[in-house]
């Protein structure tokens, strides 16, 4: 019983990551990007989590090395990205290229 409790609470968890990760791309991400799921799927889940590491490390490389990205930069420079930056990689190694996901229509 005690590790059912903890396996369901652990994929509900996990469930939230991808989640937030959404939340996090339709508003920090969306307005420049588009669509969150064709971006995701733009690339493979080692990618994601290559850019991804590090508290999003890599992600706000690209984005602090584009001039095109300037609106960004504070946020990419902030203490907010890489608390959320966990959970932008679960969302978009989700919805990855070759994860075989595709979500849901609720």
């Amino acid at each position: 019983m005690y590790v059912l409790a903890i396996t369901v609470l652990g994929l509900g968890s996990a469930e939230a990551a991808v989640y937030k990760g959404q939340k996090v791309y339709i508003k920090k991400c969306r307005k420049c990007h588009g669509g969150g799921l064709e971006v995701a799927a733009s690339k493979k889940k080692r990618t994601w989590k290559k850019l991804l590491k590090n508290k999003g490390e890599g992600m706000a490389k690209l984005h602090l090395e584009n001039k095109k990205a300037k609106k960004s930069h504070k946020y990419f420079k902030s203490k907010k990205f890489k608390k959320r930056a966990r959970h932008l990689k679960d969302f978009m190694v989700e919805y990855a290229k070759d994860s075989g996901n595709v979500p849901a229509c609720n």
